[in-house]
């Protein structure tokens, strides 16, 4: 009877290092996925802040939690399975479906500059695609959704990236990695929104610290700086974000056009960015990274600029009519 207890034990033994080599191997894959996805979370941060700005501060925090969620939504239950079933069954069509995705982000940045640069005529663009909300509920539900359609785009391409990266194994193993990812950025980049968002209110707790020490002080001056520096950041991070959508967008379509379009555009490319990379050698692999970068950025200026009129002038005309068809 010790006999086959002590087997048994050595058994459970067994398959617990089993279990845990296979966690651990997961939680490895889950990271180095990530880690390849890591460019389009940092415009994923960079981006989401915008959404916020111009609420009371009491919203903020709501506000963010709601893009959060939406975010989950997008990653976990939609993207996920999505993208585990197209790469099993319809393999072709992902490239495709994100250059869509990619065009969208292009569109989506080109109309934001649109807005900064003339301001009474983006205000005539947002009615004449309905966007203009009549009260402050009906504001923030539009900035969520669209903060969320933004993010599921962001997402897709995380997601797309996270599932190449992974080597060959089982469904349910890539299932697991991918929800990890997926939880994991989504964690991550909110959690930075949020202090983000709220640093200022924490600016003012510091710079009412009654304290007279010198720890006080100082407390008080940073709080102060905090206050006073915040508005400044967030605008860097609205223009930043901005200029992320577009040369992502960009960046997804040139990725599809090497894929799909001619050869000399991949070539040409590949080109001019080892001619940057051997100009100075010492900073090669940064000069590179610098000429790929800014060639998505024009080509997505170039999507945005070309799908502005094509949506306000057919696209949203044509949505209007089909709205009122089904009322």
């Amino acid at each position: 009877m010790s006999i086959g207890l002590i087997a048994l034990l050595d058994d459970i033994a067994a398959l617990a290092k089993v279990a845990a080599a296979s966690l651990d191997d997961v939680a490895g894959q889950a990271a180095k996925a990530g880690a390849k996805a890591a460019g389009v979370v940092i415009d994923d941060t960079a981006v989401t802040p915008g959404y916020v700005i111009g609420f009371a501060a009491q919203r903020e925090l709501p506000i963010v939690g709601k893009i959060a969620l939406g975010s989950l939504r997008n990653k976990v239950l939609i993207l996920l399975p999505a993208a585990l079933a197209l790469s099993y069954f319809l393999p072709s069509v992902i490239t495709p479906l994100l250059m869509f995705g990619g065009a969208y982000l292009c569109y989506e940045g080109v109309e934001k500059v649109y807005e900064a640069i003339t301001p009474h005529h983006a205000r005539a663009h947002e009615a004449k695609l309905e966007t203009v909300a009549l009260n402050p509920q009906s504001l923030e539900d539009e900035k969520v959704a669209s903060a969320i359609k933004t993010d599921f785009i962001l997402s897709a391409e995380i997601m797309a990236i996270s599932l190449a990266a992974l080597p060959v194994s089982s469904v349910w193993t890539q299932a697991f990695v991918l929800a990890l990812v997926g939880i994991g950025i989504t964690v991550v980049v909110y959690g930075v929104v949020a202090l983000i968002v709220k640093a200022d209110d924490a600016g003012i707790a510091l710079a009412k610290n009654p304290s007279a020490s010198a720890f006080g002080g100082l407390s008080r001056g940073f709080g102060r700086a905090l206050v006073r520096g915040m508005p400044y950041f967030l605008m860097l991070l609205s223009i930043v974000g901005t200029a992320a959508m577009i040369w992502v967008g960009g960046g997804i379509v040139l990725h599809g056009l090497e894929v799909y379009g001619p050869p000399s555009i991949h070539h040409s490319v590949e080109a001019a960015a080892q001619a940057a990379a051997q100009a100075l050698p010492a900073i090669g692999g940064v000069l590179e990274w610098v000429v790929v970068a800014a060639i998505s950025g024009v080509l997505g200026t170039a999507i945005g600029a070309v799908l502005l009129p094509v949506v306000e002038f057919a696209l949203a005309p044509a949505w209007k009519a089909v709205k009122g068809l089904l009322r």
